[in-house]
C-alpha cells in the first residue's frame, strides 16, 4: 500500500477519528486540513439506507447552491427558432442544433451543462454514448430538458451552482459543496441547500433510516464525520 504524503498525515492529526463534529465545525477543519497547492472541492458524502438494486428506492435530483461553486459554468443549449433567441438572450455560451452536434462527435466538450428542448432530443439522443458517459447528457429528471419558455430560468439555475446528485451503487452520495477558499458561512449556506434538496428526494420506496451517515472531505483531505441529527436539521430558513 502507498504511504500518504506527509502533509496529508498533518492534516489527519487535525481530525479526531473517533467523534463527529456539528456542520459549521466540520467545515472550518475541513478548510484548516486542506494542504494541496490549489484550491480544493469540499465535498459532501451520504451513505443512505436504501437499495440501490430497487427501482423505487433510487435517489436522485438537483440542488441549486446559493453561493455556487466557484467556477465559471459553460452552457450548451440545443436549440432552434425561439428557443434559440431566447438562449441568446439568457447569455448561453453556445447554442446551436447540428452543428454542435457535430463538433461533439468530432470530440469536442468544452462544456460544463448542457441543456435540450424536447423538440431537438431526437438529434441530442444521437450523442447518448459521448454526454452519458460523462454526466453532460440532458435529462428531464434533472432540469435540463425544459420548454422554450423555461429556457431563460434553466440556464440561469445552471449559472448559480446547480449540482446533480445521485446514489451510486453503494448506496452511497457524493457532491460538492463548493472550494475550500469559501468563507465557512457560504459553505454551510451550500451544505444547507444540498442537505434541503436530498431530504425532499426521498423516494417513495425507502424503508427505516434514510440516511445512515455524513462527512466532509476536501478533494485531497481527510474525511470529517458529521453529527447526522444536526446535519440533517440544517435549514436555509434559520440561517
Amino acid at each position: 500500500m502507498a504511504t500518504r504524503g506527509k502533509k496529508y498525515r498533518e492534516a489527519v492529526k487535525l481530525v479526531d477519528k473517533t467523534g463527529v463534529y456539528q456542520p459549521g465545525e466540520a467545515i472550518a477543519l475541513a478548510k484548516k486540513a486542506a494542504f494541496a497547492g490549489f484550491d480544493e472541492t469540499v465535498e459532501l458524502h451520504l451513505r443512505m439506507g436504501v437499495d440501490p438494486r430497487s427501482a423505487d428506492q433510487q435517489v436522485r435530483g438537483i440542488a441549486l447552491l446559493p453561493n455556487g461553486l466557484g467556477k465559471q459554468i459553460r452552457v450548451l443549449v440545443f436549440a432552434q427558432a425561439e428557443g434559440a433567441r431566447l438562449a441568446h438572450e439568457a447569455e448561453a455560451d453556445y447554442v446551436g442544433g447540428d452543428e454542435l452536434a457535430k463538433k461533439i462527435e468530432d470530440g469536442w466538450l468544452d462544456f460544463d451543462v448542457s441543456i435540450a428542448t424536447p423538440d431537438m432530443m431526437g438529434k441530442v439522443g444521437k450523442l447518448g454514448k459521448i454526454l452519458g458517459r460523462r454526466g453532460l447528457m440532458p435529462n428531464p429528471k434533472s432540469g435540463t430538458v425544459v420548454a422554450t419558455d423555461d429556457l431563460p430560468r434553466a440556464i440561469a439555475d445552471a449559472r448559480k451552482g446547480r449540482v446533480e446528485f445521485r446514489l451510486d451503487r453503494t448506496a452511497i452520495i457524493h457532491v460538492p459543496i463548493g472550494k475550500a477558499s469559501f468563507d465557512e458561512a457560504k459553505l454551510l449556506e451550500n451544505l444547507t441547500a444540498l442537505i434541503e434538496a436530498v431530504l425532499r428526494a426521498k423516494p417513495s420506496g425507502a424503508k427505516g433510516q434514510y440516511i445512515k451517515g455524513a462527512s466532509l472531505s476536501t478533494s485531497m483531505g481527510p474525511g470529517i464525520k458529521l453529527d447526522l441529527r444536526s446535519t440533517m436539521a440544517l435549514s436555509l430558513s434559520s440561517l
